[in-house]
């Protein structure tokens, strides 16, 4: 047993639980860094990257290859077809079923991802109501209008009405739906319940140019790697375009350059614009923990070494 698979021993029979979650934007190098530090503290990985759930979609969500996952234990990937959505409620249990059997096989998880809600929910106990849509209950609450619906909110969940701007009806009505089909109020449902976890939160930071040039390669190499065949075996196996897991970068704009909206090279050039974007609003979501998260920059030469250190005196207790 190493010293670093020791430690982790130590901070599992002390009952701490420990999880370090790994977050940052899309390619700022999690999944090289997440493996590198699973081979050195006996971790397994924990996906909280919502584009990784789903069957047939490998290229252009960038998973893990199966050499990288042969390596190192991976979980949360793969378990969905693309018209199977896995919601945040069932994601956050699953998750949390998961981080209790790697604890159960005395090993270390390592929550990784760019997905924010998927990675908070879990760090945080979010409360989320695994009520599924009711689209006959919806269509009819919607016929009820604004001001009824605002009043039947009132009574049952006067929190809730009292947050929400009932102007915004797809909000209200799903509080109403949740309320009416569970018998509790959203409110009473989506109560934090403070996980067992001592966690420690990695954040992989970088100048945007540099992070761009990246995504931009990124692109290039899916391309190169056949992601346009990806999405047209997806197509012809009857997948809609509509559907959640194939509304991400990528499939979007492959799809649309599929049904002769757009030509390939422009669609190419919205999935490095769009995923530029999706850098900028993953560091915004991340910054608001600052106080919590370990920042780190990805471009520097000694990450993996600075980080190895970090997590070996947090297992450490120092």
């Amino acid at each position: 047993m190493t010293e670093q698979h020791e430690l982790v021993q130590q901070a599992l029979a002390a009952a701490r639980r420990p999880l370090i979650a790994l977050v940052g934007p899309t390619a700022a190098g999690k999944t090289q860094l997440s493996l590198a530090l699973a081979r050195r503290f006996a971790g397994e990985i924990v996906s909280a990257d919502s584009r990784l759930f789903y069957r047939q979609m490998d290229i252009g969500t960038a998973k893990p290859t199966p050499n990288e996952r042969e390596r190192v234990p991976h979980h949360l990937i793969d378990i969905r077809e693309p018209d199977e959505p896995l919601t945040l409620g069932e994601y956050r249990r699953v998750a949390s079923d998961t981080i209790a059997a790697v604890h159960g096989r005395g090993r270390l998880p390592l929550l990784v991802g760019g997905t924010g809600q998927y990675v908070m929910a879990v760090l945080e106990g979010w409360g989320i109501p695994e009520v599924p849509p009711h689209p006959l209950l919806r269509r009819t609450l919607r016929r009820l209008g604004r001001h009824e619906l605002a009043r039947w909110l009132a009574v049952l969940d006067p929190a809730k009405a009292e947050e929400l701007d009932s102007r915004n009806i797809r909000r209200v009505v799903r509080a109403l739906e949740v309320a009416l089909i569970s018998g509790r109020s959203m409110t009473d449902l989506q109560k934090k319940t403070p996980p067992p976890y001592d966690s420690l939160m990695i954040g992989l930071e970088c100048e945007r140019s540099w992070l761009y040039e990246r995504i931009d390669a990124r692109v290039d190499r899916m391309m190169a790697d056949g992601l346009l065949d990806e999405v047209k075996a997806l197509k012809e196996a009857g997948y809609s375009a509509r559907l959640p897991a194939l509304s991400g970068l990528g499939y979007r704009q492959l799809y649309a350059h599929l049904n002769g909206e757009m030509s390939l090279d422009v669609a190419v050039e919205r999935m490095k614009n769009e995923t530029h974007r999706l850098a900028r609003q993953q560091g915004t979501w991340f910054r608001k923990d600052d106080k919590r998260i370990h920042w780190l920059r990805a471009d520097a030469s000694d990450l993996q070494a600075k980080v190895e250190t970090l997590v070996a005196s947090w297992l450490a207790g120092d």
